[in-house]
């Protein structure tokens, strides 16, 4: 097995500041704010045959995102878009991930730190499927997770901020220390909700499609796409709350989001199994590979 080279020793560029610098001269110090504080936002983004898939709309959730912890990214959403294709072109990718981040600096360190300089990154490396097409199909083990997704009155859920991501690094961690793939999160609620780092689209024996109503959680931009690919081949899809033991209803599973694609579930909880991919999940799978490769 060849040996994963740890990322900050990685050869390259990185966008930083409104500058390309070397990918491992790319440093802050210990004591920034979004360190200690988790005043930080960012994207998780794909490039297909050169192209960033849904640039415009990653960029804009960004400023989304910062706008909910308080603060305005320093580039427009033209600005991003663009620096973003220029790093696709720095870093000469073809097929690769993209993260695009924004983060209260070291001027301050307090709790209370409005006047701290805004940083913004792009980093953009070759990255194949996050699981090949073999494993989305047979599909993950996934364990229900201690920890659930908060409200909306306690965390501003909406946002893809890094401070929400704790409990999914928790939660994946035990999970797999238990031989599963990864972790279900229910809600607040008791409510499923999504994994702890894609959304969850069930297949009802019905052929329905249900998926959890995201409103404690990230409205998935790679979900928004599903939604619409499975609304144009006239399949019924349910946005609603789900119970968990509503899965004994279900005939598949699948999770979705940039990194993870569309990938299936062939267990949950050791309690519900779904050995075959649904022909609707198979469709999705090709329907959704042959957007992002337009």
């Amino acid at each position: 097995m060849t040996d994963i080279i740890p990322f900050d020793k990685r050869e390259g560029f990185l966008w930083y500041n409104g500058e390309f610098v070397n990918w491992q001269d790319a440093k802050v110090h210990v004591l920034n704010h979004g360190l200690h504080y988790a005043s930080c936002v960012f994207e998780g983004e794909r490039v297909y045959n050169k192209k960033i898939f849904k640039n415009k709309e990653h960029a804009a959730r960004l400023h989304y995102s910062a706008n909910e912890l308080g603060f305005k990214v320093p580039y427009t959403i033209e600005d991003l878009i663009k620096f973003k294709d220029q790093t696709v072109l720095k870093q000469k990718i073809d097929d690769g991930y993209m993260r695009v981040f924004a983060w209260r600096g070291s001027e301050k360190m307090a709790i209370s730190a409005q006047n701290n300089k805004i940083h913004v990154a792009i980093a953009c490396w070759p990255w194949p499927p996050y699981y090949s097409a073999e494993a989305r199909k047979k599909g993950l083990r996934l364990k229900i997770a201690k920890y659930r997704r908060p409200s909306p009155q306690t965390a501003p859920t909406s946002a893809k901020a890094a401070g929400l991501y704790m409990i999914c690094t928790i939660s994946k961690h035990e999970a797999e220390n238990q031989g599963y793939n990864d972790a279900l999160m229910l809600d607040y609620r008791g409510y499923l909700a999504e994994a702890t780092g894609a959304n969850l689209f069930i297949i009802m024996k019905n052929n329905e499609i249900h998926t959890p109503i995201a409103d404690c959680f990230l409205n998935g931009i790679t979900r928004q796409t599903i939604i619409e690919l499975a609304k144009k081949r006239e399949y019924k899809i349910i946005e609603r709350h789900i119970m968990p033991e509503e899965l004994s209803n279900a005939k598949d599973a699948f999770l979705t989001g940039s990194a993870a694609e569309i990938t299936r579930i062939s267990e949950i909880d050791d309690k519900y199994n779904f050995n075959e991919p649904s022909e609707i999940t198979l469709q999705l799978m090709n329907d959704y590979n042959d957007l992002v490769r337009q």
